[in-house]
């Protein structure tokens, strides 16, 4: 029963520091992108929306997704998908998109906002920060209690601390007794 104070906590700061590593991994892609300089034409192939969530009263989440293709300076036709682009490009327009020589398959269709994009990352990952912080703490916490309470490898109750404790007299009571 004490592991499941410990494991919960450790699973889900876990969690936190894997979606803080994919957060930062695309926000340093899409940067590499646009400080690249190069641009191409492409052309949405598809459109198509994901959702996620309970439909029993609860929160569904939808993700608006893009399939582009463009073709590289070098020649090389790319073709990538990527989610939360804009609700008004439907198949068969063009936009631009920026992309890094070296990954071209890595490319973003989002306009160039490097401070939003930085700003919006550092939000993020302060919150995914206090997560973890807090996972931490409540494990420090969790481990001090059990050592207080006896229930670690601490002191317990049943412990003798010592012959100068009267534990086995009762106390006189009475009014002459302060």
């Amino acid at each position: 029963m004490e592991a499941m104070f410990y494991v919960v906590p450790a699973l889900m700061a876990g969690i936190a520091l894997v979606m803080a590593a994919a957060i930062i991994r695309r926000s340093a892609e899409m940067r590499r992108a646009w400080r690249s300089g190069l641009t191409a034409e492409a052309r949405c192939l598809r459109t198509y929306t994901t959702t996620s969530g309970h439909g029993d009263d609860h929160h569904v989440s939808t993700t608006l997704h893009h399939v582009y293709e463009f073709v590289t300076r070098d020649g090389r036709t790319v073709r990538f998908e990527e989610e939360n682009g804009p609700g008004t490009v439907i198949e068969g327009d063009v936009v631009t998109v920026y992309y890094a020589p070296e990954r071209p398959e890595r490319a973003t269709a989002h306009a160039p906002r490097p401070v939003a994009n930085t700003l919006g990352t550092v939000a993020v990952l302060g919150f995914l920060g206090l997560i973890v912080v807090f996972c931490l703490f409540f494990v420090t916490g969790v481990h001090a209690a059990f050592d207080d309470f006896g229930w670690g490898d601490g002191l317990s109750v049943d412990d003798d601390p010592g012959p100068d404790v009267p534990w086995d007299e009762v106390p006189e009571q009475g009014p002459d007794v302060p």
